[in-house]
């Protein structure tokens, strides 16, 4: 696994890269000494695991926590204060080790954090095989997720495109976006919703899935390419 090490003190990054470098399968693609930094970082090189302090200048560990909405990297608190605890199980974080870290702490709390990340890979599998059923043309249909490529908002109805026809289903596209899985599917405008990973080529603020060119609002745009890690 990745990991990025965030620590405003210098001594203790030099501890927890010890520490990690005897664990076989952690990388510690680098170190931060403050959470602003370690965002920028994240922006351009997302990682699998952040073993990360709370007491930092400018932004703390908690703060840096709730920006990640969304990108998800699972991350283990290395800090000296037993106050903050509890806020940071409220984020559903691994771990919360108390320094000065012992072996033994950190590998129980790296055990935990690969625990996370397998099953999410478990879950990613699953869900390539998710499907939903539709209302069309009064026919219930079965749909696999991964046979749509965009769904497009046509006044009271919602367009369901697959790679050789389209679906017309009686709903919003918000009703539809809340339907499907937000790690496969992203909003790009008011009318258009994308499975992310059918996504061909970004170009002139519009994107293109098979062959089709569609809009990218510039509300839209920011979230798009921190999803597609445009560098």
């Amino acid at each position: 696994m990745n990991a990025l090490i965030i620590d405003d003190n210098k001594i203790a990054r030099s501890t927890i890269k010890q520490l990690a470098g005897r664990i076989a399968d952690i990388e510690i693609t680098g170190e931060c000494a403050d959470a602003i930094e370690a965002s920028n970082l994240l922006n351009l090189h997302p990682v699998d695991l952040l073993l990360l302090d709370i007491e930092m200048p400018g932004m703390t560990g908690l703060e840096l926590t709730r920006n990640l909405a969304g990108r998800h990297p699972v991350i283990i608190f290395v800090t000296s204060k037993k106050d903050y605890a509890a806020d940071a199980f409220d984020l559903n974080v691994a771990d919360y080790i108390l320094k000065p870290v012992t072996p033994s702490r950190f590998i129980q709390a790296i055990d935990k954090a690969r625990e996370i990340l397998e099953s999410r890979k478990e879950e990613m599998k699953v869900k390539e095989d998710e499907f939903i059923f539709i209302r069309d043309s009064n026919i219930v249909r079965k749909l696999k997720l991964d046979q749509i490529l965009y769904a497009e908002a046509m006044g009271d109805y919602v367009k369901l495109h697959t790679a050789d026809k389209f679906y017309a289903v009686h709903n919003t596209l918000k009703a539809v976006e809340d339907r499907l899985p937000a790690s496969q599917f992203l909003r790009i405008h008011r009318s258009y919703l994308v499975a992310v990973n059918k996504i061909d080529t970004i170009e002139n603020g519009a994107l293109i899935v098979n062959h089709k060119w569609l809009p990218v609002a510039d509300a839209y745009r920011a979230v798009l390419n921190k999803r597609m890690n445009v560098l």
